[in-house]
């Protein structure tokens, strides 16, 4: 598989059913001829000015309050190492972060965030980038260059993809849990490029009866 396709997804470091779909997306690129390309969008954008509470939040709206301010860090942090290393240093800084956030379960913070820095090779002292708005500009535009071509009613993950005919074949999730694996992977990969790729189809849902599955 030499020549691979470029996708795009979109993440928060702090959404677990985007972690489930990214790691997902490993598992397709090695079964099929495509490469990951992973790009910041975030929660704290999104549901800015929202002030309603998700239903597993409502005995504790504060917790949830308080989530939505730290979620600008992690996200800063990733734009302040792409803008440090470039931008294909997302790939494992993403992992190192969302190792430690989903199937550790650490608390979110300055520890966490110059762990994750350092595991990469980057300068743990990045992590100062959390509570500083240096960098929203070019987080905004990341956020907004991955909404764009889906729509402003969707959230995290976000993919792009080359579709048949060479135009880009954009859309929301999947959400799915656990990430298949191995051919299973590919399997679900080309049964979404195909629904996602047929002109005027917008949407296939059912509700979620089980939490995501995040080891």
């Amino acid at each position: 598989m030499t020549d691979r396709q470029t996708l795009d997804m979109w993440f928060d470091p702090l959404c677990p059913w985007a972690w489930v779909t990214s790691r997902w997306l490993l598992q397709v690129e090695q079964v099929r001829p495509v490469r990951v390309r992973f790009n910041v969008m975030s929660l704290a954008v999104l549901n800015d000015g929202n002030d309603s509470v998700p239903q597993e939040y409502a005995d504790r709206p504060d917790a949830y309050f308080a989530l939505r301010r730290e979620a600008w860090g992690p996200v800063r942090i990733c734009v302040a190492a792409a803008r440090a290393a470039g931008p294909e240093v997302l790939r494992e800084l993403y992992t190192a972060l969302g190792t430690r956030i989903h199937p550790a379960g650490q608390q979110l913070g300055d520890e966490l965030y110059r762990a994750a820095l350092a595991d990469v090779g980057l300068d743990p002292n990045l992590a100062l980038a959390a509570g500083s708005e240096e960098y929203d500009d070019e987080l905004l535009a990341s956020h907004y260059a991955g909404l764009k071509p889906v729509g402003f009613d969707v959230g995290t993950p976000i993919i792009h993809a080359p579709g048949p005919d060479g135009t880009t074949v954009a859309f929301f999730g999947p959400v799915v849990t656990p990430a298949p694996e191995g051919e299973a992977a590919g399997r679900l990969w080309d049964g979404v490029l195909l629904v996602a790729g047929t002109p005027g189809f917008f949407e296939l849902k059912r509700s979620r009866d089980t939490p995501p599955i995040l080891s």
